[in-house]
């Protein structure tokens, strides 16, 4: 039974005025003699509209997956399939859209009118979910007669229905076959699928990443960027974005959500990377590269981290140190990446010329190359490589530069530089390294870590 007259009258005015809107846009093109003012008066009276959309209604189908992107002669099956009717994937997809998702509508373009006014709201839901509900208060506002609006409401609710007649694909629509056994030679063993556009998924990508492009809080972003100002908020961008164009002047032709997009379907980039790898520069002119360690970025977050935290009085228990050594770990990991492209990259004896000014232990560090060159005048380089001193001393250089970098508000000595020392020189990455130079030219892979500080 009706609960609401307000409510009734609500509902009745919000079709009501859309009828009208829809009728005096035809009228403001007839001249006020025109003796078809009466027909439409006649057609747009409130009975005689609902009862031909009831009937137009058939023509059209609400949809999630459309077949016609695929080609736009195509004729088959469209589908509706609301997320949450889909399995959960970790893949981008339906199932992902939110609850208020865009419903696409197929069919005869003439008959979406009929679907705009099933979208008015009222209370914030679209009168097609009030209906499906059952909603009382509608169903008289629709009529006086409860069999007429209940008539009303059973077409209007058959939109998102499969049309009658089963699946069907067609010629123009893609078909593949996929093997869902063992044997590809059994025929018996595959499954023809027919893909379709998931259109509702497309809208939402192209709404998100219109919103990244023309959004009021891109445009004010960016132009902080071009001053040179902090933002509250940063902006993405989308490289290498291409349009596809769906029903060409005609985008209504192909479905209503397309019809908004002026036919425009976003595609993102599918492509492999284009690295601009920028040529390695040795350490000229200085005697340590460990300052330049220090002005990578992930190595002044790393070490502001293990600061803060060595700062915060953190009990002394088993969580404090592996939290310890995982950021320690970070920072060896970051130092193993800083030395390789100087060592893999840089011809074998850079440390020979004249520019190279690094401490001879940094040298026998970056410069693997040069003790396997086999240079007649450099026999003292490759014995000094050749023992097993000098990683201790990296370590320790490396534990001097770390005590530093912490800072004087912790109390750290010699101690803690052997600490880290022991920790490079342990280390996976730069122990696995050191022990495939060593192995190439056989020599020794014992690193002795005694006398080094």
């Amino acid at each position: 039974m009706p609960n609401s007259p307000h409510r009734q009258t609500v509902f009745r005015e919000t079709i009501e005025q859309f009828i009208k809107e829809r009728l005096d846009t035809k009228l403001a093109k007839l001249a006020p003699e025109d003796p078809k003012r009466d027909t439409l008066l006649e057609q747009y009276a409130f009975e005689a509209w609902l009862n031909d959309a009831a009937r137009r209604v058939a023509q059209i189908q609400a949809v999630t997956h459309t077949l016609k992107p695929i080609h736009p002669d195509a004729r088959g099956t469209n589908l509706f399939r609301s997320p949450t009717s889909l399995d959960s994937q970790t893949e981008a997809g339906s199932h992902a859209l939110p609850a208020d998702f865009s419903v696409d509508i197929v069919g005869n373009a003439a008959a979406l009118d009929v679907y705009k006014l099933l979208k008015l709201r009222v209370d914030d839901r679209s009168l097609l979910d009030w209906m499906q509900d059952g909603d009382p208060d509608l169903t008289a506002a629709l009529s006086t007669d409860p069999a007429q609006a209940l008539g009303w409401i059973d077409a209007f609710t058959r939109l998102p229905h499969p049309r009658g007649g089963g699946l069907t694909s067609h010629t123009l629509a893609k078909q593949l076959y996929w093997l869902t056994g063992d044997d590809p030679c059994d025929d018996g063993q595959y499954q023809l699928l027919a893909p379709l556009y998931a259109s509702s998924l497309a809208h939402a990508v192209f709404q998100t990443i219109n919103e990244d492009r023309f959004g009021e809080a891109t445009k004010a972003a960016r132009k902080a960027k071009r001053e040179h100002r902090d933002h509250e908020s940063g902006y993405r961008e989308h490289p290498n974005l291409a349009v596809q164009k769906f029903g060409g002047t005609k985008p209504q032709n192909i479905s209503q959500l397309n019809s908004e997009r002026g036919g425009k379907n976003y595609l993102l980039a599918s492509l492999p990377p284009s690295w601009k790898t920028r040529a390695v520069q040795a350490p000229w002119h200085r005697d340590s590269v460990f300052p330049g360690l220090g002005r990578r970025g992930a190595v002044r977050e790393t070490l502001n981290e293990l600061r803060a935290f060595l700062l915060s009085d953190a009990p002394q228990n088993v969580d404090t140190r592996n939290r310890v050594d995982a950021l320690t770990d970070t920072l060896i990991d970051e130092l193993v990446n800083f030395a390789h492209p100087l060592q893999a990259t840089l011809p074998p004896a850079w440390t020979r010329e004249p520019e190279c000014r690094l401490v001879e232990v940094e040298q026998l560090w970056l410069d693997p190359g040069r003790a396997t060159a086999a240079l007649t005048d450099d026999a003292e380089f490759i014995a000094a490589w050749q023992q097993m001193d000098w990683p201790a001393e990296i370590g320790k250089r490396f534990g001097n530069w770390l005590n530093t970098q912490l800072g004087e508000r912790l109390p750290l000595g010699d101690i803690e530089g052997r600490h880290w020392r022991d920790e490079l020189l342990l280390h996976e990455g730069w122990a696995g390294t050191l022990h495939r130079q060593r192995k190439q030219v056989d020599a020794p892979t014992y690193m002795p870590v005694r006398g080094a500080l």
